[in-house]
């Protein structure tokens, strides 16, 4: 077997990539000269995480004895799911006994660096700011569906209810868990049905790590209204407050818009907060997939310290110039593909750009 990967005209880094393979194709390490990457079975294809250095490279790689790397490993203890990367803690997904829904929370840059907030969980950190009690972290949450509240948790706030651990998964290349949650009323009914699937990259020797969020939301009780408001985000981060604006942080987008003067209801293919936590430039990158709904995404970010996906708030986003609502209809699915990187340096220095293109547009690759 041999794995050959074309870098199609740019140079690739910590790239994910996944590649059809024959059924009886075993998961195994490949090497081309010095360069030595594992495998993993992934349904029908093999994935693995792969650099080509030069912009017109094309390497072959073949088989080698077994190259063993300390894995993404995933436990669920039965309230949360524990995720390390090469041993190091990344991430705890937090399932059971929330006050609203779920959230993952610490998220962890390499050497340990908190970028999300920790408040309200922890109310002991110093100079932390104590606002939006329901910006848990990072989290996936929208204000008006079927006029319900699933975005704050001021009285009568809807939930998002956690049903069941649907899989677990580590490995080598990647881990992962796939989830079941309703969001219903406060009284319990329920509105639609949530299906999470994440996916962690083992990229821990590249000054970062990184995720993959495919949230779908299924019409199961009929159609559902989500309504134009900008109290959302499909996918939401409330950064350490080292890294707010005010305290030196800087907000990026593709476009090269800069804090919330110019990413605040903007579409973008991604936006990145850094800033400085412990010593240590880090920051967080939420990438939109040209599969998500209504992509590129629009941008709830704010100076203070927020940043949420956001398609439907255009009547915010254009003092009421145009509405952006939508009715899901029966049984109907909404899709959305997020890549999070969490990255030391800013946005140029860890190359955001040119991880989003390897996310929307992966290197061409196959088995042979």
């Amino acid at each position: 077997m041999e794995l050959i990967v074309r870098a199609a005209g740019r140079r690739r880094y910590a790239c994910p990539i996944t590649v059809a393979c024959e059924p009886d194709a075993d998961a195994c390490s490949l090497a081309c000269g010095a360069d030595i990457v594992a495998t993993q079975r992934d349904g029908d294809r093999l994935a693995a995480i792969i650099a080509v250095p030069s912009p017109d490279g094309e390497p072959v790689f073949t088989p080698v004895k077994e190259h063993r790397v300390a894995p993404v490993a995933l436990t669920d203890d039965g309230s949360a799911i524990l995720v390390a990367i090469g041993g190091e803690p990344f991430t705890t997904y937090r399932y059971a006994g929330v006050p609203a829904r779920p959230y993952f929370w610490p998220v962890l840059a390499p050497g340990g660096v908190p970028v999300t907030r920790a408040w309200p969980m922890r109310d002991d950190v110093p100079g932390e700011t104590h606002d939006h009690k329901h910006h848990r972290s990072m989290y996936f949450a929208f204000g008006e569906v079927n006029g319900v509240d699933n975005w704050s948790e001021e009285p009568g706030h809807g939930h998002t209810v956690h049903r069941s651990v649907d899989q677990i998964v580590s490995g080598p290349v990647f881990g992962r868990f796939r989830t079941t949650s309703d969001w219903t009323d406060a009284s319990g009914s329920r509105i639609l049905t949530q299906h999470a699937t994440v996916t962690f990259w083992n990229v821990r020797g590249a000054d970062m790590r990184m995720m993959d969020v495919d949230l779908r939301l299924i019409a199961t009780d009929g159609a559902v209204h989500f309504g134009d408001t900008k109290e959302g985000g499909m996918l939401t981060v409330r950064v350490a407050t080292p890294m707010d604006v005010p305290n030196g942080g800087r907000i990026e987008n593709s476009y090269g818009g800069v804090n919330e003067r110019e990413t605040w209801g903007h579409a973008a293919h991604w936006c990145d907060y850094s800033g400085i936590v412990n010593g240590v430039r880090v920051g967080v990158a939420v990438m939109d997939h040209p599969l998500s709904f209504r992509y590129p995404t629009y941008w709830h970010v704010r100076d203070y310290g927020l940043m949420g996906a956001n398609p439907f708030a255009l009547s915010a986003y254009t003092k009421g110039a145009k509405d952006g609502s939508y009715t899901l209809q029966a049984d109907a699915e909404m899709r959305f593909l997020y890549r999070v990187i969490v990255h030391v340096g800013d946005a140029a220095e860890a190359d955001v750009a040119g991880h989003y293109l390897d996310f929307a547009t992966p290197p061409p690759a196959e088995i042979r």
